[in-house]
């Protein structure tokens, strides 16, 4: 499963940028974990990206990161590729967290850049360069300047691409017109995967690997199906599956993720309602929205919702 070294084929297809289950404590809620891993694999999804945002990394703490990677590749157990996310503001504890992912198995580490401290591009290739050189394990780059205040620019990620460890980045712009930029400037030395699920289709015919996504999270068999007929260039069939996916697109992001994404999880009956602040549940005024995107994708709710 380790199809992310340099050169070889790279993981593609939908993968799910996965949730955190926790209880109304807070506390994180492995049995959960482990049913959700099942639902994936059984239901197509290619890779799993775990301790992501969406994962609600941000919140935990160091023990809980470095364990919950180790506890998702034990139980996974090669049946697909896991990703652990490791980035960091601080290179130093990047650089502890993608060691620790490697020395646990995990297949490769997604490395968000540098929030709130506002890097340099040269500051940017730097952190990158030293965990690339320092930890030997495939690393995606992680683009989303709407969360971090910082945007790694496409001529510092072809300086980053002839780096050994650096084998892809996610990019989270939003920007298709970017995103194929990039795939035409650094896709034939970095796998290309979308970050923002309302663009993946397109940035997949242009010739994006796959997508790392939230949608999948609640519709693991219409993400994995609509990216394998993107990858496969059927245009057409792969629009008519991700119409049905569009709402969710939209309406997953109605509040900071992964609060809607999780509300949603709940009236599936996948997780119990637990979410770590300073987040909060979905407010109810946003319930009827997410409801109707649910309903568009044809995800049946739990009938104790």
């Amino acid at each position: 499963m380790s199809a992310l070294i340099k050169g070889s084929t790279p993981i593609t297809g939908s993968i799910v940028a996965i949730v955190t289950p926790m209880l109304s404590d807070g506390a994180l809620d492995l049995p959960a974990f482990n049913r959700l891993l099942d639902w994936h694999i059984e239901s197509g999804t290619d890779g799993i990206v775990v301790v992501g945002t969406t994962g609600e990394s941000a919140t935990l703490t160091t023990a809980e990161h470095c364990d919950l990677i180790a506890h998702c590749v034990e139980y996974v157990a090669k049946r697909v590729p896991v990703i652990g996310g490791t980035g960091s503001n601080s290179t130093e504890e990047a650089l502890f967290f993608t060691d620790s992912a490697r020395e646990h198995g995990a297949d490769a580490c997604l490395l968000v850049t540098p929030y709130y401290n506002k890097p340099s591009q040269e500051g940017l290739y730097q952190h990158f360069k030293l965990i690339a050189e320092s930890i030997d394990i495939p690393q995606i780059l992680y683009n989303v300047p709407g969360r971090t205040a910082c945007d790694l620019k496409i001529e510092t990620v072809e300086r980053l691409a002839g780096l050994k460890n650096i084998v892809a980045i996610k990019d989270a712009t939003g920007d298709v017109a970017r995103g194929k930029e990039l795939i035409k400037r650094c896709g034939d030395r970095l796998a290309v995967y979308g970050g923002e699920d309302a663009i993946s289709r397109e940035l997949i015919l242009a010739g994006a690997a796959g997508t790392i996504s939230v949608t999948a999270n609640v519709a693991p068999v219409l993400m994995a199906r609509m990216c394998a007929l993107a990858l496969a260039g059927d245009a057409a069939a792969a629009a008519a599956v991700d119409a049905k996916l569009a709402l969710l697109h939209q309406q997953l992001f109605l509040q900071a993720n992964p609060v809607p994404v999780k509300w949603a999880l709940q009236q599936m009956g996948r997780i119990k309602s637990g979410i770590r602040l300073p987040l909060v549940e979905l407010d109810q005024q946003y319930h009827v929205q997410v409801l109707e995107a649910l309903a568009q994708a044809g995800i049946q709710l739990s009938a104790a919702a």
